[in-house]
């Protein structure tokens, strides 16, 4: 039975607990009461028992009086279970069986908004309520109120008019991502906008960083939070309509076939604006949707391209597409890829009268002539990349075709040229020579070249180096010589011209 203790002597004010009277109250008639803001982790630990049983409970609850006798306690009801507990061994253990001091709040009863409002209020301010209780108790206590009542409770929650609404939105979360957001800063507003947009990967990461670039800068603000929200929501709105896509083609069981076929497959899929039936009438999407073949891809807008995933194991055929019109910059694009094939070609031809002309000349009975020497003394002075590199890979069937050697047949024995060629004063230009030469044939075979100024690939035929213009030069002056037997080829002459003597003058 309760038994009251003292009475408040002034006029009480609404809602406040100086107005009611504090009881003693058996435990034993203490529920839990429905507008108890705690829906969580409402057990009292071991810590807490320890103490009721020892001193008992300190604070008083707060109560509402039931109509079957009991006392509905919203505030303190780990308190409450605490006492409960230490009377249950009260008696076998000798000790003392307490009543609980408690705040009877009559005026509450049938006002389950503010009831449920200071439930939230006290155990807001104390550690261990769970995000998601509080917001269930504001959804619900913001709800139950009066206006006025509303007014006073938002001013005090420091939250805006909505916040009902927003406690409810928030509560979509789990119980991680409520935590989190919760941690990093935002709002109850905020949290609730964050709700709306949750299934968007990523959206709790990118709204975080929004808020955290609002707070750095001067004057607060929401700009970056807005915006993002703005792009979230956009996103949002755009998987929404490409579910609805996917789900009207599911439902009229079409194949959705993959944006991005998987490297190293083949991608069979055809438009059906390509395609044609087997007599060339023009397929669509209702002549075509007997095709076991027939499906779909959602372009940007989410709307259905209808396809055959692979016409020619159904029957189609590709329609015949007319040939653009070429323009002058086509034309002139052709005909320099033709150029280019042409004196490629050319190029390549005029390595054999040359290797010819220098096969002659170095088993020739005559003495070399003097510019040959020369000229190979120059090379092997000078020591030109080009002729260092070709040193280096010890190649022998160049010098040996010139000289007229046979070379071993096995690859893997090394060649000594000094051992197989008969040597002589009067030859030792001729080798020397054949090896210089050997060496420019090598660097010639391909006709195309790098160029080290200017970093980029060039034709032979048209920018040889100086040392191969001068390689040509000279071949060309030694046939002259020796009665015309040797004349540069059309693309030789166009390579050394820019090269020559005059070169400059004429230009």
């Amino acid at each position: 039975m309760a038994t009251a203790v003292s009475h408040s002597s002034s006029e009480p004010e609404a809602h406040q607990e100086g107005s009611a009277q504090i009881v003693l109250l058996d435990p034993a008639l203490l529920v839990r009461d429905a507008c108890n803001a705690r829906e969580h982790d409402t057990e009292p630990d071991e810590k807490l028992i320890t103490s009721v049983r020892e001193i008992g409970v300190e604070e008083p609850i707060s109560v509402r009086p039931r109509p079957d006798g009991t006392y509905g306690v919203f505030k303190g009801w780990r308190r409450a279970q605490a006492a409960q507990a230490a009377n249950a061994g009260a008696e076998q253990d000798g000790r003392p069986v307490r009543a609980v001091r408690a705040y009877v709040r009559e005026d509450l009863v049938g006002n389950d908004g503010w009831t449920r409002f200071l439930s939230l209020v006290e155990n807001d301010h104390r550690e261990g309520m769970s995000e998601r209780d509080t917001l269930r108790a504001q959804e619900l206590s913001l709800i139950d109120m009066s206006e006025v009542d509303r007014r006073k409770a938002s001013k005090a929650l420091g939250v805006g008019r909505n916040a009902a609404q927003q406690a409810r939105a928030a509560q979509k979360l789990d119980d991680a991502a409520l935590r989190r957001a919760s941690a990093g800063g935002m709002d109850l507003e905020q949290i609730a906008q964050f709700a709306e947009v949750e299934d968007v990967p990523g959206a709790q990461e990118r709204l975080l960083r929004a808020l955290g670039r609002d707070e750095a800068e001067e004057g607060g603000g929401r700009g970056h939070w807005d915006q993002e929200l703005a792009l979230l929501t956009a996103e949002q709105a755009d998987r929404a309509v490409r579910s609805e896509a996917v789900a009207a083609l599911e439902k009229a069981q079409i194949p959705l076939l993959p944006a991005r076929v998987p490297y190293g497959a083949k991608d069979t899929a055809r438009l059906l604006s390509e395609l044609t039936t087997p007599l060339g009438r023009p397929l669509d999407e209702s002549s075509h949707k007997g095709c076991p073949g027939h499906s779909a891809r959602l372009d940007d807008d989410h709307r259905p391209v209808w396809y055959c995933a692979d016409p020619a194991e159904h029957g189609h055929k590709e329609r015949a597409r007319p040939k653009p019109e070429k323009t002058a910059e086509d034309e002139a694009k052709a005909a320099e890829r033709a150029r280019t094939t042409a004196c490629n070609r050319a190029w390549k031809a005029a390595a054999g009268p040359r290797r010819e002309f220098v096969t002659r000349l170095v088993r020739g009975s005559k003495a070399l002539p003097e510019d040959a020497w020369r000229f190979a003394l120059g090379m092997l002075l000078d020591l030109p990349s080009f002729y260092g590199k070709w040193a280096q890979r010890q190649e022998a069937e160049d010098v040996a075709q010139f000289l007229g050697v046979t070379l071993p047949e096995t690859p893997f024995a090394r060649v000594r040229l000094s051992e197989l060629v008969t040597l002589s004063k009067a030859r030792t230009a001729h080798v020397l020579f054949a090896h210089v030469a050997a060496a420019f044939e090598r660097d010639m075979r391909d006709p195309k070249g790098w160029n080290d100024a200017r970093m980029g690939v060039r034709f032979l035929w048209e920018d040889p180096t100086p040392q191969q213009a001068a390689y040509l030069l000279l071949l060309e002056k030694l046939g002259h010589e020796d009665k015309g037997t040797y004349r540069l080829s059309e693309v030789e002459e166009q390579a050394v011209a820019p090269h020559r003597p005059d070169a400059g003058s004429a230009a």
